[in-house]
């Protein structure tokens, strides 16, 4: 007799696979939950498992696999209207496409990533994508790009931590 699990109990697996640092493991392992899910006919959950394999795929430092694991996922969310998903599928795309040296593209999903979190008024995790994107400007040596983006991000931010509120000090210093 087969034993096949459930789509949460392969989530789980895969989770607890993740969690021991073995990231190509752990990959596999999200595939396998995304292809349980979706033929349950659950494409949300599917496409969550497509971005958490995409992330463990980014630990095991395999850029290519991780953007095709993620691929695609943001439109699944944008359609079924959360952002917050899709902003954070956006920059899962993005952060291996940096990997791969792709920086233009890059540096476009990271935008439209700050822009979905934006509207889904997840402010703390935009600021991390704008931190992401800024870092990026400064590896191109654009340092006003850098600077700029960094502050679009912070300036939302209503009860900043002691780091931000260093960096707002920094950021917002009036000549």
């Amino acid at each position: 007799m087969i034993n096949k699990l459930t789509s949460q109990e392969l989530k789980e697996k895969a989770q607890e696979i993740y969690q021991t640092g073995e990231y190509p493991s752990a990959a596999q392992a999200f595939a396998d939950a995304s292809i349980s899910y979706s033929s349950e006919g659950d494409l949300l959950m599917s496409a969550e498992m497509k971005n958490n394999e995409s992330v463990a795929h980014l630990r095991a430092k395999q850029a290519q696999a991780a953007l095709e694991a993620s691929q695609g996922t943001d439109i699944v969310f944008a359609e079924a209207g959360d952002l917050r998903r899709q902003g954070m599928a956006l920059t899962n795309q993005a952060s291996a496409l940096e990997a791969l040296k792709h920086f233009k593209e890059a540096i476009n999903l990271y935008t439209r990533a700050g822009e979905a979190l934006e509207k889904a008024g997840e402010i703390d995790m935009r600021v991390q994508v704008m931190q992401l994107l800024s870092v990026l400007y400064l590896r191109r040596l654009k340092l006003f790009d850098a600077i700029i983006t960094l502050q679009s991000g912070l300036i939302a931010v209503k009860n900043p931590t002691p780091k931000q509120r260093f960096m707002k000090k920094l950021l917002f210093i009036k000549l």
